[in-house]
């Protein structure tokens, strides 16, 4: 049915590429293009020794992702429908770019940011909205978990249980444990930085700026745990409250154990996390360049993951009956079961099966409009059956507070 190029070949690249390769009726070739092509042959090897009746067949390619003229030589030798942008946020405007320039849709699970500035917000991307509009082409933003189906989740609440949404809270739980002293579960440069910045929440029609990990609450994450979660600043967060307008507060809650943030701070103490680039015997380097090369790989940590994660969204306001009402919506995700079905741990596999919902989506046109959007702007129906489809199970808990004021 559709050729599609997947740029991107870690974590979250192996999860789409897997699960493409599952729903081989929509994905018919895929293309998995990487800057080290041995990391999508892995890939590819191992979609053929663990699905072996998968119809879809597979490619793959190098490219550098940060240069508009390489990704426009792929683009136009390949020709593909749809680019799924699993690559580094500080290469989502360049593979915009080349996707305006040779007629291709796309989607990405994560928002832009500068490569030397520690802020992302969707201002760049939403500046292209009158081009893919004028070109035919359509751009979905923020399409893997948190972002992407926790917009789902609140577009959900607000089509099937309330007339008002007043209060939103995004949560997010690892209760895995992986065995190592200090690890990421996603690509270091880019959790660390989110983590040691200022945190933010919406309240009262303006942004409240905290201090990193500053407010902290217990929270119950319902078939996993009860687990100490902080409020970060989280993407999600800048396009729900512009498009959901009744909301008076949306927070966004994560999840770190007292070793995580230890090692944390030690680091950031010692300039390990810094972003500026220092002279080292002659080269510029970024010291937390040099930390994510000398972490573990994410997707190195699968084999033995152990626990669950759980990521949801609870929504404050007035029901569909005009009393107030407070609702869960969520998933919980295994870090085991994922590992057998993709060889992956649950961090990767949730963010990457959402990715392949919107684009089958797009490809079949059920969300399908020129221009650029965020998930929440689409019917989220089609999406939580996907997602019960293939491997994401969405649970509801209504009358119960979990997040409090």
């Amino acid at each position: 049915m559709s050729r599609v190029i997947i740029i991107g070949a870690g974590g979250v690249g192996n999860v789409v590429a897997k699960k493409c390769a599952q729903n081989d009726s929509v994905f018919t070739e895929v293309l998995i293009a990487t800057r080290t092509v041995s990391k999508a042959d892995k890939i590819v090897a191992e979609i053929q020794q663990h699905m072996p009746d998968s119809q879809t067949k597979f490619s793959t390619a190098s490219v550098d992702a940060d240069h508009v003229p390489a990704l426009v030589e792929l683009f136009n030798s390949f020709k593909p429908e749809l680019v799924i942008n699993v690559a580094l946020p500080y290469q989502d405007l360049t593979i915009m770019d080349a996707c305006l320039e040779t007629g291709v849709h796309y989607l990405d699970t994560a928002n832009y940011e500068p490569l030397d500035v520690a802020k992302f917000e969707y201002s760049w991307q939403w500046a292209y909205r009158e081009r893919f509009e004028k070109a035919g082409l359509m751009a979905l933003l923020g399409c893997g978990f948190d972002p992407g189906a926790t917009n789902v989740f609140t577009a959900h609440h607000a089509k099937h249980h309330f007339k008002e949404i007043h209060y939103l809270d995004i949560v997010d739980c690892n209760n895995g444990n992986h065995g190592k002293a200090f690890a990421t579960n996603f690509n270091p440069e880019i959790n660390i930085r989110e983590i040691t910045a200022n945190g933010r929440y919406w309240e009262n029609s303006q942004w409240v700026e905290t201090q990193p990990l500053e407010i902290a609450q217990d929270i119950y994450y319902p078939k996993v745990a009860t687990r100490k979660s902080f409020v970060l600043y989280h993407e999600e967060l800048e396009s729900l409250v512009v498009n959901f307008p009744t909301i008076k507060r949306a927070r966004f809650w994560m999840t770190f154990g007292e070793a995580y943030i230890k090692h944390l701070s030690v680091l950031e103490a010692v300039g390990m996390t810094s972003i500026e680039p220092i002279n080292f015997r002659g080269q510029q380097v970024a010291p937390i360049e040099f930390l994510k090369a000398v972490l573990p790989a994410p997707e190195s940590l699968a084999a033995d993951y152990s626990g669950k994660t759980c990521i949801g969204v609870q929504a404050r306001g007035i029901g569909l009956d005009g009393k107030e009402k407070v609702h869960f919506v969520y998933n919980v995700c295994d870090h085991a079961e994922t590992f057998k079905e993709v060889q992956a741990q649950a961090i990767s596999y949730t963010t990457g099966v959402p990715a392949m919902i919107g684009a089958m989506l797009m490809l079949q046109g059920t969300w399908k409009k020129a221009g650029v959007y965020n998930v929440e702007e689409f019917d989220p129906d089609p999406f939580v059956a996907a997602m019960n489809q293939w491997g994401l199970k969405v649970e509801e808990l209504s009358g119960i507070e979990l997040v409090h004021d």
